[in-house]
């Protein structure tokens, strides 16, 4: 991957003030290029995060940075931020946010986050309880964020209603073969709809007050801090849009509170793990409670179901459409991960009741 951009020129568009010595493909995302930097200044070595934004998935890029550039400025810039190591732009030459090539590719640039590292699956109750503190300091410290609404990057992103009518609408459309296969699991589909709009009513009815979300909150978006394990930074802040702070809440816990692979065949091998909820909501509530109403508060738990049901749907639909959105590595990948979220909604309802 690095052979294809000559990442020196590209560096070079950059307000940096050490000399570039090296460059190497950096993380395991699957929608940017991301590489990390070396240079040298003054004979210490700074070291930086270069990504080439993939512009066929975020076709606003101007219109997601400005989104990123708020949040990160915002978090930046107070005076008392529990983050230990914000993550922020480094701005262009010509002072901007964002560097395009003679190629029409999108450049962009941070600070590289020294002393801690991201973990992809949660290993102890302890990292469950240090990532949801984590986001939910990020749900505290923007809490006053100034301004309208944040751009939307993908429209209608947790929309679970809107959700729920794409998958009708794969129902009519999608392949036939394969919604014959699926008859059982889209009759479960059908019977969980009553959780699709819970959120989006309170939302809605103004209840629960719109805020600025993450929308990707898994344990891999939070640097650990090496040693103590502390939450000191949360990254991949593409999705940020305007929602729900149970969006992030219980997206957090789809995954932290899933013993077992998302694909899983046997679903005789899941469960829902009460210690790994518990630690979470501990951590989220003792970071985002004070800026939280009640009613958030009192709907932490249904939204883990909400969340996992919408992701469901959303496996389920690709699946019937034909997998146009999701990568699979065999024909049958987007059924067996719909299985999975529907099983775990049911482990999460009893576990919860």
């Amino acid at each position: 991957m690095s052979k294809k951009y000559d990442l020196k020129s590209v560096m070079l568009q950059f307000q940096v003030e050490g000399s570039f010595t090296g460059g190497e493909p950096y993380g395991g995302g699957h929608i940017n290029d991301t590489f990390k930097i070396d240079t040298d200044e003054n004979g210490k070595r700074v070291r930086y995060i270069l990504q080439r934004i993939n512009h066929l998935v975020f076709k606003n890029p101007e219109g997601m940075m400005d989104n990123i550039k708020r949040v990160t400025e915002h978090i930046r810039n107070k005076e008392n931020s529990a983050f230990k190591s914000p993550m922020y732009l480094i701005n262009t030459v010509d002072d901007g946010i964002l560097h395009r090539d003679p190629n029409g590719n999108y450049w962009r640039l941070y600070n590289f986050i020294e002393g801690a590292e991201t973990y992809d699956i949660i290993e102890s109750t302890e990292q469950a309880y240090q990532g949801a503190k984590a986001f939910g300091i990020f749900q505290q410290e923007l809490a006053d964020l100034p301004g309208d609404d944040l751009f939307e990057t993908i429209p209608d992103f947790h929309n679970t209603p809107k959700r729920y009518k794409a998958f009708e609408l794969a129902l009519i459309e999608g392949d036939t073969a394969r919604i014959e296969a699926a008859q059982e699991e889209i009759a479960l589909a059908k019977k969980l709809r009553k959780y699709a709009p819970i959120i989006t009513d309170l939302l809605a009815s103004g209840k629960i007050p719109a805020r600025v979300t993450h929308n990707d909150t898994k344990l891999n978006n939070v640097m650990l801090e090496d040693g103590t394990q502390e939450g000191i930074c949360v990254i991949d802040l593409d999705t940020l849009m305007t929602g729900s702070s149970l969006y992030d809440f219980g997206d957090f816990i789809r995954t932290a509170g899933r013993i077992g692979a998302e694909d899983e065949k046997d679903l005789s091998q899941l469960s829902f793990s009460e210690e790994m909820y518990e630690a979470s909501l501990k951590g989220f509530l003792e970071t985002a409670g004070s800026a939280l109403n009640q009613l958030e508060k009192d709907h932490l738990a249904i939204s883990s179901i909400v969340m996992t049901y919408e992701v469901g749907l959303r496996f389920l639909t690709d699946y019937l459409m034909g997998d146009v959105y999701f990568k699979t590595s065999h024909e049958t990948h987007n059924i067996e991960r719909t299985r999975v979220q529907f099983k775990m909604v049911d482990e999460i309802k009893k576990r919860l009741d």
